[in-house]
């Protein structure tokens, strides 16, 4: 690949979608070169108001907006309108790819399901992403990733703190983004069967389908009638070696030795208990699980002597495989998220984003250019499709377009 080539560079994008998987998957698209036009109703999507109850920063900069609508065209266009809808298909007609997470219902109603569509181009590649799937009495059903991600899947029940705690809430967007991999990657997919074939077509995911993916684990255990133990409260984990535990700080780590033969020694000579290892309780990796409650209880004596940036580097030191449970004050200021490229600075105005989650040798990323205004760039997009200043002020004037 050429110095400054990217593997998108002239693939025409249509995100027709709103909140929050689908638009996420056509951010990475623009992240690597494509042409993606956000299509918004002439009031704005939804997606651009979501977060404001919460209350923005200093500079009133929309966070979750920024975030999935980088590096995209905003075309404002009430597709209701037959006009407005006549402006989609043009440019379906001359697009790669068409992604939407509207309700079936809503595409059949407003003429962008994926038979209407994928008529008009054959070398379109639709990425159609729903709730709970496309078949079943659900199939019209709506949710969100805290509703059909995380809930139907079994992973708030799952990830609650014991058996007998309520289940666990979602953080916000928790699914949605891994749930945008999956699309990204089969509109990908599809589009390498293209390049064989000559010929685009429909691909499918949903916030269930991930969801269970993500759950795989257990769900296959259920699904072979293997035993899944309930998940006993932190003092009472079945593996002190896999564990969390909190510093003298307050802050936590989490403790994952799964290697005990080599790194139970270590582990008890930096935290100064060596005597244990004589201990019968702790001798062998089976009598440690037996006696698990009173391994925990001498770990947390232990670490809770020093703070945690006193830990962490004694833990790399001894090899022992542990990593600082952070919290969100934590994310800005780890230098090790932009020296991997997980954090980047915008390449206009001030601060850092979340970069997708993978690289390519040979293909620099765009920089993170701001979320567009509402209708920012409906004239252009509509002077590209083919579209005359008359015919533009004439579809302004009856309220079709905006911006």
């Amino acid at each position: 690949m050429d110095e400054g080539q990217r593997p998108f560079d002239g693939l025409k994008v249509i995100d027709c979608a709103s909140f929050i998987a689908a638009p996420a998957a056509a951010t990475i698209f623009a992240d690597f070169g494509a042409d993606v036009i956000k299509v918004e109703p002439p009031e704005g999507d939804p997606y651009r108001e979501l977060f404001r109850p919460a209350g923005f920063g200093p500079d009133d900069r929309n966070y979750g907006w920024e975030l999935d609508s980088r590096n995209k065209r905003s075309l404002a266009v009430d597709l209701k309108r037959p006009e407005g809808l006549a402006v989609l298909h043009r440019l379906v007609a001359g697009a790669d790819v068409f992604l939407t997470n509207l309700p079936l219902a809503v595409r059949r109603r407003l003429g962008i399901d994926d038979v209407t569509v994928c008529a008009l181009n054959p070398r379109l590649v639709y990425g159609s992403f729903t709730a709970y799937g496309e078949a079943g009495d659900e199939a019209d059903k709506t949710g969100f990733d805290s509703t059909a991600y995380w809930a139907r899947s079994g992973l708030m029940d799952l990830v609650k703190p014991d058996h007998a705690a309520p289940p666990a809430r979602s953080a916000a967007g928790m699914g949605d983004h891994p749930s945008a991999m999956t699309l990204f990657a089969a509109i990908t997919a599809a589009l390498y069967r293209r390049e064989r074939t000559g010929l685009g077509g429909v691909v499918r995911s949903s916030l269930l389908a991930n969801g269970l993916w993500a759950n795989a684990c257990l769900v296959q255990a259920r699904l072979f009638g293997a035993p899944v133990p309930p998940r006993a409260p932190r003092e009472q984990c079945p593996n002190a070696m896999t564990n969390t535990y909190r510093c003298g700080d307050g802050k936590w780590l989490n403790l994952v030795s799964i290697n005990e033969v080599r790194q139970f020694g270590p582990l008890l000579e930096l935290l100064g208990c060596t005597e244990a290892a004589d201990d019968p309780r702790f001798a062998t990796p089976e009598s440690r699980r037996a006696n698990s409650v009173a391994l925990v209880a001498l770990l947390d004596a232990r670490f809770a002597l020093r703070p945690r940036a006193e830990w962490s580097p004694l833990l790399d030191a001894a090899g022992v495989t542990f990593s600082e449970i952070s919290t969100l004050d934590d994310i800005p200021n780890d230098p090790q998220l932009r020296a991997a490229g997980a954090l980047v600075p915008f390449a206009e105005g001030p601060g850092l984003t979340v970069s997708s989650p993978f690289t390519m040798d040979g293909a620099q990323k765009v920089g993170p250019m701001l979320a567009p205004a509402l209708g920012a760039h409906t004239a252009a997009v509509l002077r590209e499709a083919g579209y005359d200043e008359a015919g533009i002020q004439a579809l302004r004037e009856r309220g079709v377009v905006s911006g």
